[in-house]
């Protein structure tokens, strides 16, 4: 039987399950961006009409509490995830344009910091040196991108796909609160608890999932915080509203 041929992403020996593939900063840019902002989205919206609803029943003042919070905090998670990637790739791209000058004008001494940098993670000086001038030959830039900086140059980080990621992730969980919270007075509070709480579980248990991290720490930390950030606001909103300060 003839061996089935690999697909061209693929790497020969590579495990399924572990990530191997192209693409790899870009997927855990997104998962990065949007686990935060439905995290965010979650919490602060919650946090927000918790703390009015505590204050006072009035069905207004709370959906206008919830809508800025949603409106201004997607806004403000996108703007804040488009600057710090745009940051972190405008580096990137600085350091790619900086080595492919060096590689131009002086390739024996990036050859010789290449065979370097093989030595240094336990190789034999002439394996070493083999190994740096097949990958030079193959794509100089490139194994000197991977080997000094652990950079991809075709696959830096986007910065609007971290914003989009991030702003409708946080529009998706804040929206969640902010339906419960209209519910009938009697139930609104308790149950936006029990709801923003199992979500929260659900989402760290997804993030930890899709990363490969242990699911049981990721539920806990964000069902621990996002329970005293509930609770917080609760209380001053409760001391608010009995003290008539609102």
């Amino acid at each position: 039987m003839a061996d089935e041929k690999m697909p061209d992403n693929s790497v020969a020996g590579a495990h399924p399950d572990e990530p191997h593939r192209e693409g790899l900063a870009q997927r855990l840019n997104w998962l990065r961006a949007g686990v935060l902002g439905a995290n965010d989205g979650i919490v602060s919206v919650a946090a927000v009409v918790v703390g009015v609803a505590s204050a006072t029943p009035a069905v207004p003042a709370i959906l206008t509490a919830g809508l800025a919070a949603l409106v201004g905090g997607a806004i403000s998670m996108a703007l804040g995830e488009y600057v710090s990637v745009s940051s972190q790739r405008d580096s990137e791209h600085a350091l790619i344009a900086k080595e492919r000058r060096e590689l131009a004008t002086m390739p024996e001494e990036e050859l010789a910091e290449l065979t370097g940098l093989y030595e240094a993670k336990g190789l034999r000086p002439e394996t070493a040196r083999q190994v740096a001038l097949e990958l030079t030959e193959h794509d100089a830039l490139a194994a000197h991108l991977s080997a000094e900086l652990g950079i991809d140059q075709d696959d830096v980080v986007s910065p609007w796909h971290a914003a989009i990621a991030s702003a409708v992730a946080f529009t998706i969980g804040g929206i969640l609160p902010l339906l419960t919270i209209l519910l009938p007075e009697v139930i609104r509070i308790p149950l936006t608890f029990v709801i923003v709480l199992a979500a929260l579980a659900v989402t760290g248990y997804v993030a930890a999932w899709i990363g490969g991290s242990a699911r049981g720490r990721s539920v806990l930390r964000l069902v621990i915080g996002g329970a005293l950030a509930l609770l917080a606001t609760f209380v001053i909103g409760a001391l608010l509203g009995t003290t008539g300060v609102v």
